[in-house]
């Protein structure tokens, strides 16, 4: 198990250097130039050279794709001087709001797709499969904001039950102590998750029912629901290990649309905003970021991977 570890961290290391040099590259072949933007039109070209000289942008490629790599191990994600503020300190104060939201519905979606996906695969072909099935084909096949369109219009326009608009509070505890503001955001990504989450764990669970150690269970009479508990489920859940881990980004992203949608103030909201206005800075910082949590993501599902079946690590 070590030595699987190992590689696969050494792996997730050369990836991450290749989404930091490609997001360096992008960086540098976006039209514009910093000093002039930042300082304005009326900038001369000595406070160009010192504002270029202060901030090494007068060094070569490589020089400045290693201060670049230096700042992002230390944490510094980069200085927004539109918003005058650093784009690590942006994220730190958004990242809770997002983990609120983000955590609630993956939850949410796993506590209900993992028992609806095994009660298909153990109701194969009935109106019960049919009927789960449509629904989860009908949501896995909508882009996000629909559901979270027709969430607003039923529930917070034509029946006024929750508010269309998140909690506007300025931290995590403020979210939590307004919860209806929060149904709708969550209930809208929790059903985006559901869809995918049971579409997978029914397919794996139909698999794992037709080995021959289930079959061999059941011919020894063992009680269903311990059959289910301690061979089909553990077996049937490395698909969705590996959906838990790609979901990482989402703390960060928290499906942007859904924050735009419900005026969720949070890090995909931030990315908007800093794409409308141009705010390269904060695009990169929160772009790197990002890929680096995608390939932590993918680490965790591998390393799921091997705890759940050993033929992974031993192969």
């Amino acid at each position: 198990m070590i030595t699987f570890s190992l590689r696969r961290l050494g792996q997730a290391i050369v990836v991450v250097i290749g989404v930091t040099f490609l997001t360096f590259v992008l960086e540098k072949l976006a039209p514009g130039n910093i000093a002039r933007e930042v300082l304005g039109v009326k900038a001369t070209p000595i406070s160009i050279a010192q504002f270029n000289e202060k901030y090494g942008l007068n060094r070569s490629f490589f020089s400045q794709y290693w201060l670049f790599l230096d700042h992002l191990v230390h944490g510094n994600l980069g200085f927004s001087w539109k918003q005058n503020r650093s784009v690590d300190s942006l994220v730190g104060f958004e990242l809770p709001r997002d983990l609120v939201l983000v955590g609630t519905s993956i939850v949410l979606a796993l506590v209900v797709a993992i028992p609806v996906g095994i009660a298909q695969a153990m109701k194969r072909n009935s109106i019960l499969d049919y009927s789960v099935t449509g629904f989860s084909f009908f949501l896995y096949s909508m882009p996000a904001y629909v559901p979270g369109l027709l969430l607003i219009t039923l529930l917070s326009i034509r029946y006024q039950i929750f508010p269309s608009q998140a909690p506007q509070g300025a931290s995590a505890i403020d979210l939590l102590l307004h919860p209806s503001g929060l149904i709708l955001p969550v209930l809208t990504l929790t059903l985006i998750s559901y869809a995918t989450f049971s579409r997978y764990m029914r397919s794996s669970a139909i698999d794992t029912l037709a080995q021959d150690y289930i079959r061999t269970a059941r011919g020894k009479g063992i009680p269903r629901r311990w059959l289910i508990a301690k061979h089909l489920l553990p077996n049937s859940l490395i698909p969705v290990v590996t959906l838990i881990g790609l979901s990482l980004p989402q703390i960060l992203t928290a499906g942007l649309i859904v924050e735009y949608l419900f005026n969720f103030q949070g890090v995909g909201l931030e990315y908007y905003y800093a794409a409308t206005i141009g705010d390269f800075p904060v695009m990169v910082g929160i772009t790197v970021l990002v890929g680096i949590t995608t390939v932590i993501g993918n680490l965790v599902a591998d390393l799921g991977y091997a705890v759940l079946d050993p033929r992974v690590r031993y192969n």
